[in-house]
């Protein structure tokens, strides 16, 4: 067995995927494509993944893209227990992965996060700006209402009340918000949930990239939740 994992260190989609192989000390070895200097853009890499995006999972001559599909496979391969067999908990844990990964995602990364961080996100207008971020952070809460009562409530976890991939999936897709200073004060299933999955063994290790990015640009002044 061959496997090999495209990624980039603090990027939200690689970080979930990074942690589960570390937690669960998977036999994949990680070669790392430098987003910041544009390396992903290039044509070796384009050849690999045309979509010019990490992570990538390279099994032998079988080769995947997508975080969440990945994390999936992986757990599959290796028959992990956080991704249960019974059709009807990997069902929920389908769901909830997809949760994270279309709407939440969308506004939360894609609407409030990103343009703010990122030059090449960042909208043509300050006018543009500004409704694009306004607009990210009112959609951002109300999915966050979702995840915080519904979702978890009493749970511990965000299906099937046991960990699974997909609380490695959401939370790291969560904690994104880190890098512009968002607290999860109003939101106390939240709090807590982040404060779990955050013990995980790996964890520090994992995402000492991610936060020292964070700390990076802690000194700039961000619109946050």
């Amino acid at each position: 067995m061959s496997l090999k994992l495209y990624m980039f260190p603090f990027s939200t989609t690689s970080r979930p995927v990074r942690l589960f192989i570390a937690e669960k000390k998977l036999p994949v070895s990680e070669h790392a494509i430098d987003l910041m200097s544009g390396e992903h853009l290039g044509p070796e890499y384009a050849a690999i993944n045309p979509n010019k995006a990490v992570p990538v999972l390279e099994d032998g001559e079988f080769r995947m893209t997508e975080s969440s599909a990945i994390l999936k496979y992986l757990a599959a391969l290796f028959e992990a227990p956080e991704y249960p067999r019974d059709l009807k908990e990997r069902a929920r844990v389908d769901s909830a992965m997809d949760w994270f990964n279309t709407g939440f995602y969308r506004y939360f990364g894609y609407g409030l996060i990103y343009p703010q961080v990122f030059p090449h996100q960042k909208r043509p207008s300050d006018e543009q700006q500004a409704g694009t971020i306004a607009w990210g952070r009112d959609k951002a809460k109300a999915w966050l209402s979702v995840l915080d009562h519904d979702m978890l409530g009493t749970s511990d976890y965000v299906a099937n009340n046991r960990l699974s991939i997909a609380d490695y999936f959401g939370v790291c897709f969560l904690t994104l918000g880190e890098w512009t200073g968002c607290r999860w004060n109003g939101y106390a299933n939240i709090e807590r949930w982040v404060g779990t999955v955050k013990k995980l063994g790996s964890w520090a290790q994992v995402n000492e990239p991610h936060d020292g990015f964070a700390g990076a640009l802690a000194k700039q002044s961000f619109e946050t939740l």
